[in-house]
């Protein structure tokens, strides 16, 4: 088949979870099929990336993505006027739609059109009704999220009643708009049964198993050097913070956790890797924290990672950083939002805390018992190799590609 494959992220390098999802998929699907990819890029993707890509695909185009305070705004007064949700409008951009039909014209006509998450979707249809061939045209949505859920949970730890009730209103809105994106598509793929769940209690009906799929992200399964002795007393997130239930969990790891730890375990550092956004406050935070920002090569430091955490209250989805870190058979501690979607044995393979308290004894006593942290991490490496290697794994895209 000839696919048309739509990314909101450049899917390279393997630096954040939708760019690994999209990686491996576009992967497997190179195997057999054409891929023409089309992507927003950023400032920060470079052009080795994309010769990389070039590698898998038939061809590699891209559309800048910018964004301003000018922007936003234009995106608030734009959803508050439609209705869309807000994280919805301000993706739209008219060079993308332009990109669409471009690509149509020069490497058409497609036989489907794959949209990478949710904010892929207008472009799809976009590209059915801009087709000769749009009837027949096949559209897969890959949905990485129950979106709508990210904004209600973030909701709850809310303080300010105003910014509570605009999370509450962009959380109704994407639950609508999700239901009917997922209906404008042939297949559309869950990347865990509680998102699917989750939109179903919001209207999304039953479909066949030749329309719906629930395939994992999965990763590079991870080999004998994976095991690893001799960290250090370092406790790690892995994550960008200008995603906000990432930036919420960090805060609170800060303020109400790491203060117990430190006063427990002496000479432990907490070391926060990913993209840092301006302005972004961590009260609480002393010298024993560390804001490294984005960090090109994070392997040292995971190597030297006693135990990873993930202090998630918001989000949906999977959380590929637990993957990445049990990949590397370092122990972790997470939230139930933090770990939702996984093969879990709370105990064995994760261990689960949703207080403060609680997550901060089990950050001690994986500091403190290394053969309670190497069995965790042990278990977390085989559950990898049992349920999350890609080219496993992703042999499922060939029953959605059929």
């Amino acid at each position: 088949m000839r696919i048309l494959f739509l990314s909101q992220v450049l899917p390279y390098p393997l630096d954040a979870g939708p760019k690994i999802r999209a990686y491996f998929t576009l992967k497997h699907l190179a195997r057999k099929h054409e891929i023409v990819l089309l992507s927003f890029v950023r400032q920060s993707d470079t052009p080795q990336a994309i010769a990389h890509l070039r590698e898998h695909c038939t061809a590699v185009e891209t559309v800048p993505m910018t964004r301003s305070f000018v922007q936003e705004a234009w995106s608030g007064v734009r959803s508050l006027a439609t209705g869309e949700p807000f994280l919805i409008a301000r993706d739209r951009r008219a060079r993308m739609l332009a990109a669409v039909e471009k690509a149509i014209a020069a490497y058409g006509p497609f036989d489907a059109v794959h949209a990478d998450q949710l904010w892929m979707a207008p472009y799809a249809t976009h590209a059915r009704r801009a087709s000769k061939n749009g009837a027949s045209m096949r559209l897969i949505l890959d949905q990485h999220n129950a979106v709508f859920q990210i904004p209600r949970r973030m909701a709850l730890d809310e303080p300010n009643l105003l910014k509570r009730k605009f999370l509450g209103y962009e959380s109704e809105k994407m639950a609508r708009y999700e239901v009917e994106a997922c209906g404008q598509f042939d297949h559309v793929v869950f990347v865990t049964p509680q998102d699917r769940a989750a939109l179903r209690l919001r209207g999304l009906p039953e479909a066949p198993e030749t329309r719906e799929s629930i395939i994992p992200i999965s990763v590079e399964a991870p080999g004998a050097g994976a095991q690893r002795a001799g960290r250090t007393r370092r406790v790690t997130f892995l994550g960008g913070l200008h995603w906000p239930p990432n930036a919420d969990g960090v805060q609170w790891f800060i303020r109400e956790i790491w203060p117990t730890v430190r006063g427990r375990v002496e000479d432990c550092v907490f070391t926060v890797i990913g993209k840092l956004p301006e302005g972004l406050q961590f009260p609480g935070a002393d010298s024993s924290v560390e804001l490294l920002g984005y960090v090109d090569d994070p392997e040292p430091l995971l190597a030297d990672t006693s135990v990873f955490v993930v202090p998630l209250r918001s989000g949906g989805g999977m959380r590929v950083k637990i993957l990445d870190a049990w990949s590397r058979a370092i122990p972790v501690v997470s939230t139930s939002i933090g770990a939702e979607g996984l093969e879990l044995r709370n105990g064995e393979n994760i261990l689960l805390a949703d207080d403060k308290d609680t997550f901060a004894n089990e950050v001690v006593r994986l500091l403190s018992d290394p053969e309670v942290a190497g069995q965790a991490g042990e278990q977390g490496r085989m559950t990898v190799l049992s349920h999350y290697d890609w080219r496993r794994e992703y042999a499922a895209w060939d029953r959605v590609y059929r």
